[in-house]
């Protein structure tokens, strides 16, 4: 140590630290071009961050068309109900006939047999009208008068 003393060279005690080395800022992903830092970087539909009109875009009302879709589903539903819920069965028949309950019949199947074009549950209400039933039970053997569409349907008595 003497020697370089006498030079006037003297080492510290301590090292000095490195120069620091630029570090290099990476951007986006591996393979994207390098823009110069000036240069504000575009995404598609979005505008910089910096711009002057960089306020938020309005998004338009869309409730009024809302509204005019559910009321145009409403009266088209409607429409198709009144259109299209009409009962295309023959009315009930006005002519009646006497007929006898056999083992098992119903109201709704005698309907079906002398009345099979027009509604059943019509021709069941007409049954039970023209013979003063109160939902009693059906007894083999009970003459019931039944609307009849067609005369040549009803057995002979």
């Amino acid at each position: 140590m003497s020697i370089l003393a006498e030079r006037g060279q003297a080492r510290p005690a301590t090292p000095l630290p490195a120069p620091l080395r630029p570090v290099r800022v990476l951007r986006g992903r591996r393979g994207e071009a390098q823009r110069p830092p000036t240069r504000a970087r575009v995404v598609a539909g979005r505008r910089p961050a910096g711009a002057p009109c960089a306020a938020p875009r309005r998004v338009p009302v869309r409730w009024p068309w809302l509204a005019a879709l559910a009321v145009a589903s409403c009266l088209a539903v409607t429409g198709l109900g009144l259109f299209g819920g009409g009962s295309a069965s023959a009315p009930v028949p006005a002519q009646t006939a006497t007929v006898s309950v056999g083992q098992g019949d119903t109201l709704s199947s005698l309907a079906a047999r002398f009345a099979p074009d027009s509604d059943a549950s019509a021709v069941v209400a007409r049954i039970e009208e023209l013979n003063r039933l109160d939902g009693a039970a059906l007894v083999p053997g009970l003459p019931l008068t039944v609307p009849v569409a067609d005369p040549a349907t009803v057995p002979a008595p």
